[in-house]
């Protein structure tokens, strides 16, 4: 991460320039920055040729004076000299286009570039994040981050950034070619700019609070919006589409009004600077007409004057434009890097300790575990768990009994309060991630396949797995005769989520992605709670065949996919209840007998159904 980023963490920390009341552009310019590096030469010839874009601009009504004082009003009759006057303004011109093209497509190339870079590393460190942020912050806000703010940033390198530059520098020479043709001028337009920074300041502090206003209300708009998309479903099943709509009005109309807010305000700001170029122009042309009528004064240098007041004021309400995109930039910015230095919760040790993939037999200890979501409920309270290598163990309970935070927690998707998670005597927390999750593999109840061919979802896009090895695992699952079925076989493309295909299909295809993976320990999170009796005896002769040699958790709603395990754990209230194979659980008559009793109840009435 760049050493901008390091620099602004440090400040917040240690009360330096992050923690001023206002840091928003001293952090955002100073992390943008950090990306320049590599462009220097570009940057540096985006430079040059604004120097000579700007010179060729500032030139053309110095000739004009030229042309009207030392020929026409002097009363000359060289037409040669005006033909060369005028194919220099032409070459002015010419030149003027050029650098000007040059210049915008240089600043484009690198602004897409370094905005490039910025949203990969954002996607990258997204990625990295431990499940506790996802659990607290919508999917809506990071689209908005990676999207969004990414554009908002990339306009500051190609809006702000030019316009800052070319502006800038053309604001300075218009001042110097000012004083170089009448100093007493030029002192008077020099007078306008204590007022023009008096405009700019009142007006900032309210422009960055509208800025920021807009900004947060889009990304709640995008929130909400994305988590509708998500649940469409159930909100059409319920029929919720008019009180989605409401809460959508509201947000919307919010978002509206800080648009209108933002609007105002940007008008308000430049009709401003309008006015007073306009006054300026009229004092001058008062002023410097009776210099003219009073032979003080070239009537040229006035004409150059009036053009150069006009360019004066170009540049400063071309600024003055861009205010609004700058305090987007400015915003965005440090919106991108909030997320960029929130540091992982579940991390790499800092002297792993790696285990031989092969040599892992899958043994897994418990070792009295505390844990919870907030530290002051805990959902385990020393819990102590030994699982035999080899063995199937299937967990039931009642929903909040802990059963999927259990397999969290072997996943290392969070890490244990107090207490202990060995594999094979090793601490899962002094084991790298990525070795982890090879050891443990993961099947889900709701099953993620990705936008692409089907071979690409069973391998997840790993090219050093050969396309023999993702269609034997097919073969062993028996999802070979679906996909065979298909109309490109193994290349047949899939949309996202997989959709068209039906539960059963996916979830089988993600038994071959587990036999590809070969994993030493499995992991199956209710993977045939929405499934048919049909569709579940097929999954469960997959498990058969995928849990052969492996340490197999089960954690199950349906009990029918659990009774063949070697240990059925009892759930309740993140303790174990009770443990056995299930007809010794039966006999004992306890809590799982009564679990057992009401889903042989639920197997009836969908048979009746």
């Amino acid at each position: 991460m760049p050493t901008a980023i390091n620099n602004w963490q440090m400040d917040r920390k240690t009360g330096g320039p992050g923690k001023q009341e206002k840091p928003e552009y001293r952090s955002a310019f100073r992390i943008l920055g950090s990306y320049v590096g590599p462009h220097r030469a570009t940057f540096a010839w985006v430079v040059v040729c604004t120097l000579i874009a700007i010179s060729s601009e500032l030139f053309q009504p110095y000739l004009v004076k030229v042309a009207i004082d030392d020929n026409l009003m002097a009363g000359k009759s060289d037409y040669g000299s005006l033909l060369v006057i005028c194919a220099v303004y032409l070459g002015l011109s010419l030149s003027g286009l050029v650098f000007t093209y040059l210049t915008n497509n240089l600043l484009q190339f690198a602004g897409q570039s370094i905005v490039a870079r910025i949203r990969k590393q954002l996607f990258e460190h997204i990625a990295k994040l431990s499940m506790a942020y996802f659990d607290k912050t919508p999917s809506g806000s990071l689209i908005t981050h990676v999207s969004s703010d990414t554009e908002a940033v990339n306009q500051f390198f190609n809006q702000v950034l030019l316009t800052l530059l070319r502006d800038g520098v053309t604001l300075i020479a218009i001042l110097g070619m000012m004083f170089y043709l009448d100093s007493t001028l030029g002192l008077y337009c020099l007078l306008l700019l204590p007022l023009i920074a008096i405009i700019a300041i009142s007006f900032r502090s309210y422009m960055r609070k509208t800025y920021q206003m807009a900004r947060s209300r889009l990304s709640r708009l995008v929130a909400f919006v994305a988590e509708n998309l998500s649940g469409m479903s159930l909100i059409q099943a319920f029929q919720q589409q008019k009180a989605q709509a409401e809460q959508f009005k509201e947000r919307n109309e919010a978002y509206f009004s800080a648009n209108v807010r933002e609007i105002r305000t940007n008008v308000m700001f430049n009709r401003t600077f309008e006015l007073l170029g306009n006054l300026t122009i009229a004092f001058v042309v008062w002023v410097g007409g009776k210099s003219v009528l009073g032979t003080t004064l070239e009537f040229g240098v006035l004409y150059a004057f009036i053009t150069y007041i006009r360019q004066f004021f170009q540049p400063i309400n071309a600024i003055t434009q861009q205010w609004n995109t700058l305090q987007s930039a400015t915003v965005a910015a440090n919106r991108i890097w909030g997320v960029l230095q929130t540091e992982q919760e579940v991390t790499d040790p800092a002297e792993p300790h790696p285990v031989d993939l092969e040599s892992v037999q899958g043994r897994i200890d418990f070792n009295r575990i505390t844990f919870g979501y907030a530290s002051d409920s805990p959902i385990f309270r020393g819990l102590d768990l030994h699982i035999r290598p080899g063995e199937m163990i299937g967990v039931v309970g009642t929903t909040g009994a802990g059963k999927s935070s259990l397999v969290s927690l072997l996943c290392r998707f969070y890490d244990v309060q107090e207490g202990s998670i060995l594999i094979d005597g090793s601490d899962i927390r002094e084991l790298p991630q990525a070795q982890l999750h090879r050891i443990v593999g993961l099947i889900q109840q709701e099953p993620y396949l990705f936008a692409g061919s089907i071979i690409d979802n069973v391998r997840l896009f790993d090219e050093s797995i050969s396309r023999e090895e993702v269609v034997r695992a097919c073969e062993f699952v028996g999802a070979d005769p679906l996909v065979r079925r298909m109309a490109e076989g193994y290349d047949t493309r899939l949309s996202d989520r997989g959709s068209g295909l039906s539960a059963g299909e996916r979830q089988l295809l993600s038994f071959a992605r587990i036999l590809v993976f070969r994993p030493k320990v499995l992991i199956l999170d209710e993977a045939t709670a929405n499934l048919d009796s049909k569709t579940e005896q097929l999954l469960q002769e997959a498990l058969h065949i995928v849990s052969q040699g492996r340490t197999t958790i089960v954690i199950a709603h349906r009990l029918s996919t659990i009774m063949h395990a070697d240990r059925i754990l009892v759930l309740r209230h993140g303790e174990i209840v009770e443990s056995g194979t299930h007809p010794e659980l039966l006999e004992r008559g306890g809590y799982y007998e009564e679990l057992y009793r009401h889903s042989q109840g639920e197997h009836q009435a969908e048979n009746c159904g």
